[in-house]
């Protein structure tokens, strides 16, 4: 039977982007490679690298990747429209990516940013790779908006965090979907009017003595306002935009998906994985690998149909 369209489509979630390697190569050992990715924000940085074939270039760098060096990579500006500008970290994908257009691809590939003018939905499917990943994952708050074809991006998990709809577009016929953010939407109400605690929950930390500013101690503290510092303290700037972001995107991402459900919904067990833990890639690759394993058979058997598909969005691999 002549096989069917079958695409991929990789939602964002910050650090925790590095399981849509697992899943990946768990598709790449079953035979089953994707004829189109579309992503979104981290998901646009994995899927460009596949699509380019240079998706052992990135695993290789976030294998290497500790604390220590992802802080290294975060050249702070404090004068411009991000707390970072980026340019460290997109030169290390630019030496994975240069030159390659994504018209050029082997791989069918798109990358989903906002304009910041307007809200406008930008599909980015000609041009740069390097500028399409840069502009889909460009945080906002965090990292500096990518100026591109006339137009101020932003990332796209704002307008569309998981783009089934751009595989549809594009020609798929199945789709399998990656949510990297679920437990964000298991929210409940909780009434809290009758709880009481007799100590006061810590809002800022103290700021050290002048005279203790060495250059290290001022970098430690820098890494504590970003990042925060101990589990019982307030949380970093970084994670407070993030983790907001992160609940944003799924409220979205539920309504999208609601509209246009993909054939199988992928969401792997992350919970106790933060966004910013991008040191911990051989988790997060081996958490993808087993959220997709056991649905390799009908993925196969979709794939491989001769008629379109029925939609089974209700199937999810991951935490209930």
């Amino acid at each position: 039977m002549a096989k069917e369209k079958f695409a991929l489509a990789l939602g964002g979630g910050g650090a925790r982007g590095w399981a849509h390697i697992g899943i990946l190569r768990a598709l790449s050992k079953a035979g089953l490679d994707p004829d189109i990715v579309v992503g979104t924000s981290i998901g646009a940085i994995v899927g460009g690298h596949y699509a380019a074939g240079r998706l052992d270039r990135l695993e290789d760098f976030a294998q290497s990747l500790t604390r220590r060096r992802v802080f290294s990579f975060l050249d702070l500006s404090v004068s411009g429209s991000g707390l970072i500008a980026g340019q460290r970290l997109f030169d290390r994908f630019d030496d994975h990516l240069k030159g390659l257009t994504i018209e050029e691809l082997p791989v069918r590939f798109a990358a989903i940013a906002t304009d910041l003018a307007n809200g406008h939905e930008i599909w980015l499917r000609r041009g740069s790779v390097t500028d399409a990943v840069r502009a889909s994952s460009a945080i906002p708050g965090i990292v500096r908006p990518v100026s591109l074809n006339g137009r101020w991006l932003i990332d796209g998990c704002l307008v569309n965090p998981i783009p089934v709809s751009v595989c549809r577009a594009l020609g798929a016929r199945t789709v399998v979907a990656v949510n990297l953010t679920s437990e964000f939407g298991r929210g409940s109400i909780l009434i809290d009017d009758e709880v009481e605690t007799d100590e006061p929950v810590p809002i800022v930390e103290e700021v050290p003595p002048i005279t203790r500013w060495n250059g290290q101690g001022a970098l430690q503290l820098l890494h504590r306002q970003l990042f925060g510092h101990r589990q019982d303290a307030a949380p970093g700037i970084t994670s407070v935009i993030l983790n907001s972001f992160s609940i944003f995107h799924d409220r979205i991402a539920r309504a999208r998906l609601m509209g246009d459900p993909p054939d199988l919904l992928i969401a792997p067990d992350l919970a106790e994985i933060g966004v910013l833990d991008f040191h911990r890639c051989e988790e997060m690759i081996a958490r993808g690998e087993a959220a997709i394993t056991p649905h390799l058979p009908v993925i196969e058997r979709n794939v491989n149909a001769s008629s379109t598909p029925s939609h089974t969005a209700h199937l999810f691999s991951g935490p209930s």
